[in-house]
């Protein structure tokens, strides 16, 4: 007998580079096509992510609705439009721009399928966004679930006025098999040898985007404090972005030209952080609940990070890395440090890639949306 399919419709911000964007596309590529008929829409023209997606999968449409201003009516006709034509069940907003336009769109069609909302945001960065949150807070209320990505973001919202009919915690998972370390020792010393380091140095990573919130500075400060005190540490930036050239300014400032490197954008980031020793995130801006240090940290990485958003809920403090408070670079130095011995960032490496293939799983998250969204149907009839 055919099970009839629950058409489920994603409305997204943009398919920009981006940790909620790129959430929607692996939800997309991995849900159960037998079980769902899969519509995405995302709100404005930006596409860097439209390759990573399994266009095959998708058998509803996928739509660009070239949203240009904060409230576009032909863009909400056409969503409505989606929800009429398709015969959606659940509405799954990205963040609170994109559940604006999934309400909208449902009072324009006159057909009310389950709302749902997944939230990324933690902590609001400008004055305007604190506003514009008081007017989203109704659309939240009004929501049938909000998702969030980790428990201490919903401890967060909640004792701060912001519901839904119902919310839960889902957290964020990652393909476990494809970010397990797989690489020789010779394909780590080669990637070494091409940034300008020796096979048996203690390498400190960073896998970010240079932008201001990521506060590479402040690892950089950690490195030369580390070097001042005689230790011959070594430093890898992964990635690239706007703070380049003052990050590079600052290098060489603090006299590590020879001691650090910065790869610049690179596709597929897995051998630069295998060939780390350990990996760091130093953000002073809310990581919710960190995709990065998962990926570091099924590759076998212990981590060092700042106790922000969820990180108390990834990192095991001494267990599996080291926690310290944003902008200490003393502790972060002092974490550094500890990890130089091999043996103990080797046994909290190991407890580190144990922790996310038994708790933040791709299949785990991905199980945890399907039953979401086959409750919400069952429970719409």
């Amino acid at each position: 007998m055919n099970v009839k399919r629950i058409n489920l419709l994603f409305i997204v911000n943009s398919l920009g580079f981006g940790g909620a964007e790129k959430h929607v596309v692996t939800l997309a590529n991995t849900l159960d096509v037998s079980r769902f008929k899969l519509t995405l829409a995302y709100l404005k023209n930006e596409d860097d992510l439209l390759p990573q997606i399994d266009i095959d999968r998708i058998d509803g449409r996928l739509v660009c609705c070239h949203v240009s201003k904060k409230v576009d009516l032909s863009a909400i006709r056409q969503l409505a439009q989606l929800i009429r034509d398709d015969e959606i069940d659940v509405v799954v907003c990205t963040n609170a721009f994109s559940l604006l336009y999934g309400w909208l769109a449902r009072l324009f069609a006159r057909i009310y399928p389950r709302l749902v909302v997944v939230f990324h945001t933690t902590e609001l960065d400008s004055m305007k966004d604190k506003f514009q949150m008081l007017f989203y807070r109704p659309l939240f209320w009004i929501s049938d679930m909000l998702v969030y990505v980790c428990e201490n973001q919903r401890t967060h919202w909640e004792s701060r006025g912001l519901w839904a009919r119902r919310s839960t915690v889902i957290h964020n998972g990652i393909d476990t098999a494809y970010f397990a370390d797989r690489f020789s020792p010779e394909t780590k010393s080669e990637l070494r040898i091409r940034y300008g380091f020796l096979p048996s140095d203690y390498l400190v990573g960073i896998c970010a985007l240079l932008r201001p919130e990521k506060a590479h500075i402040d690892l950089l400060r950690a490195i030369s404090a580390l070097r001042e005190s005689g230790a011959d540490v070594k430093c890898l930036l992964i990635g690239d972005g706007p703070m380049r050239a003052e990050i590079e300014s600052e290098i060489s400032n603090l006299g590590l030209a020879s001691h650090v490197s910065i790869t610049g954008f690179l596709t597929d980031v897995r051998p630069a952080i295998a060939a780390c020793s350990v990996m760091t995130l130093v953000s002073h801006h809310v990581e919710t609940f960190s995709i990065a240090a998962l990926e570091a940290m099924a590759l076998g990485k212990a981590m060092v990070m700042t106790e922000i958003g969820g990180a108390n809920e990834q990192v095991v403090n001494g267990e599996n890395g080291y926690l310290y408070a944003r902008g200490d670079i003393l502790a972060l130095t002092r974490a550094l440090r500890h990890l130089m011995e091999s043996q103990r960032r080797d046994r909290m490496g190991t407890r580190a890639s144990t922790r996310v293939a038994q708790q933040f799983s791709l299949g785990g998250m991905v199980d945890a949306y399907d039953q979401l969204f086959v409750g919400l149907k069952n429970d719409h009839h």
